[in-house]
């Protein structure tokens, strides 16, 4: 399945995406794709009540926008530096262990809403990412059962203010946490609709030049490794996201660098995970 949200930011109504496109509207079903549902089967609850009711669910207009897919997680980790060539063009030695750092939810957008430059920013920089979500409850995780705690995967754009991350004292954090550097979407894909998460193509682009274009064989760490690992500082729980780091192509890994501005465009997608479209605008 293809779980969307649809509707006004902060009204958002549970969806489905199915074929050729066309949108469904299943907030019939009495639940949003948040920690309860995912916790309470959810998945397989929606598919079987979807069976039944398919021909009087209706159809959600093309024109109405698409918010984040799923509802209030508890948390965003972040992996980083988790693609070699990534890794190499920061300058920084591939790490022995997942590097890991939070970006705030409220950091969170739809997949097409404009990303707001903030204040005294001047090196706000884009991160095209897989990022997967926890479908239940994971503590001391083993890398052999990893994958049966993951409910799916979505498009991510991992923002990045690089003055905030890097130049100010402190962890990654304040330079990923602003609002709108989390869009997320168009759709949750659930995890049987994505043969090998291991070996997707995935690309950016800005103002329509490609910038980033790799492949998640690249990665440093699997994502079985990156459940098992995260689940022994602690607890992740259902309707978790985890972003698995960016490849190369980031604007602080240019030389010159280049950062955003506002009127820049940014488009982004991955192989079955969808496209997504940010425009880029200034604090006001």
């Amino acid at each position: 399945m293809k779980l969307i949200r649809f509707g006004p930011c902060g009204k958002e109504k549970p969806g489905i995406e199915i074929d050729k496109g066309l949108r469904l509207d299943v907030s019939s079903f009495g639940e949003d794709y948040d920690q309860n549902f995912f916790e309470s089967d959810g998945l397989n609850r929606l598919e079987i009540w979807i069976d039944k009711n398919l021909k009087e669910i209706p159809v959600v207009p093309d024109t109405v926008r698409l918010g984040p897919p799923i509802k209030s997680p508890t948390k965003i980790i972040c992996v980083g530096l988790n693609y070699a060539k990534h890794a190499e063009e920061s300058g920084m030695t591939i790490p022995k262990e997942p590097v890991l750092f939070f970006k705030s939810t409220s950091a969170i957008v739809g997949p097409n809403d404009d990303v707001i430059l903030p204040k005294g920013s001047t090196k706000t920089d884009w991160e095209v990412e897989l990022a997967f979500v926890i479908g239940k409850r994971a503590s001391y995780v083993d890398e052999a059962s990893a994958m049966d705690y993951v409910a799916g995967y979505v498009l991510h754009n991992d923002y990045s203010e690089r003055e905030f991350q890097l130049e100010r004292e402190g962890q990654w954090v304040k330079g990923k946490s602003c609002d709108t550097f989390a869009p997320l979407g168009p759709f949750l894909v659930t995890k049987d609709e994505i043969k090998d998460p291991h070996n997707l193509n995935l690309w950016l682009k800005l103002n329509g030049e490609t910038m980033q274009k790799s492949n998640t064989s690249d990665f440093v760490f699997g994502i079985p490794k990156l459940v098992s690992y995260i689940s022994q500082f602690m607890t992740l729980l259902p309707g978790d996201v985890i972003s698995t780091g960016t490849p190369f192509g980031v604007g602080f890994g240019l030389n010159p660098p280049r950062y955003l501005k506002p009127g820049d465009t940014v488009e982004l997608g991955i192989d079955g995970l969808g496209n997504s479209k940010q425009y880029v605008k200034a604090f006001e």
